[in-house]
């Protein structure tokens, strides 16, 4: 993902704006919210799509000119939709190089995209199953509760087939899915960060 200009010289112009922590959050639907109310003004969702991006630290923030609005996120910093046969983060970013598959304990599914990591949305979970196999055959209900049961950090026998991709489904805890796919799922200052109280205007 990359910055819009107006955010870079708004960064330039202003360099030492405080970011901002807890005010802004990801939920495992896609929605963006602010004070735990979800933000529904199309032009605010856009603006934050195309300015949502992660530090060196795996915090993932909105850029909002030249202040940053760190995300707490409910699950993943992206969620993953089936739109027209094909995967679309919620920041509306087509996903065609997937590298890893995971199954956490519940059977959410959370993929390794070329954007980063996304869980899919529920609703969606029946067409992963219907290109999920075990030995070259389609998955059916033992096989996958024997993946569930899996102990968490472990490779499954089942596979994911996304596009020409064929990814080994791994089971992992979703507790272990920040340290394991390099994300913070809220974030905080750093030492010596400076924090502010109030969204830049």
């Amino acid at each position: 993902m990359t910055l819009e200009n107006w955010a870079l010289r708004a960064m330039q112009r202003w360099p030492n704006v405080p970011a901002l922590f807890g005010w802004l959050s990801l939920d495992r639907r896609g929605h963006w919210l602010i004070k735990g109310e979800i933000i529904s003004r199309p032009q605010i969702i856009d603006t934050i799509n195309r300015n949502y991006e992660a530090d060196a630290h795996g915090r993932w923030f909105f850029q909002n000119g030249p202040q940053r609005g760190y995300m707490t996120l409910e699950y993943a910093p992206l969620v993953l939709h089936v739109e027209g046969g094909r995967l679309i983060t919620h920041t509306a970013l087509p996903v065609e190089n997937p590298t890893q598959a995971f199954l956490d304990e519940e059977g959410s599914l959370v993929l390794q995209t070329e954007h980063g990591p996304g869980l899919l949305v529920d609703n969606d979970l029946e067409w992963a199953l219907e290109r999920m196999t075990l030995s070259g055959k389609p998955v059916d209900e033992d096989s996958l509760a024997a993946a569930l049961a899996t102990p968490g950090g472990q490779p499954t026998p089942l596979q994911l087939a996304i596009g020409d991709a064929a990814l080994s489904l791994q089971r992992l805890d979703r507790a272990q899915l920040p340290v394991r796919l390099g994300f913070v799922r809220d974030p905080g200052p750093l030492a010596g960060e400076a924090v502010s109280t109030r969204i830049a205007d």
